[in-house]
């Protein structure tokens, strides 16, 4: 399968609120994003089951997920195939993560995250940590042909565990240490 070698726009702001999800993981059950609220979410926007890099992407995220579990964090992959396909790939490949299908209305979601390849009808290979309140936090667009890997997203989910535990502890949230130490920078 070719697809084109087009950049999608930039991806969503980060601190926006995210974009609603409901989208079916089988014939007859559906998931949303309010289901997630209070604690991080992971969403990996992939164009299609079956392909070689989207396989290996999605087996590294299996891979991880005691790594995802042990940060609180679920995670949630996202193509335009439908329900069917999802499950023959993640019975296949032994996958252990929720496959959303962003079928129909046809990249729907996609859209909404700014994650969809109008000329090809595919999702963009984009990555979205979500914090507890619903926001980005972090948020990339690797190249269709490339596996952007993992790193990103769990340094992301670190600097949130970060933020949680200056926040429970009574000390300042991890954005409030930043600003704090760029102020005591400046002369």
């Amino acid at each position: 399968m070719a697809f084109s070698a087009r950049q999608s726009t930039a991806p969503l702001p980060l601190g926006t609120l995210a974009p609603p999800i409901r989208a079916p993981v089988t014939p007859d059950q559906k998931v949303s994003l309010e289901e997630f609220r209070g604690a991080p979410l992971v969403l990996v926007f992939y164009p299609a089951d079956w392909s070689p890099v989207c396989s290996d992407e999605l087996a590294l995220f299996n891979e991880l997920m005691p790594e995802f579990e042990r940060l609180g964090a679920k995670v949630v992959a996202i193509s335009c195939d439908g329900v069917w396909c999802h499950l023959a790939f993640a019975r296949a490949r032994n996958l252990h993560m929720v496959l959303a299908s962003d079928f129909h209305p046809k990249g729907e979601i996609s859209r909404a995250y700014h994650a969809y390849r109008e000329e090809d009808g595919i999702s963009e290979r984009a990555l979205f940590v979500i914090d507890a309140e619903g926001k980005i936090f972090w948020s990339y667009v690797s190249p269709v042909a490339v596996n952007p890997g993992a790193d990103g997203v769990l340094d992301a989910l670190e600097r949130l565990a970060e933020q949680g535990t200056a926040e429970d502890d009574g000390g300042p949230s991890l954005s409030q240490r930043e600003e704090s130490t760029e102020q005591e920078a400046r002369p």
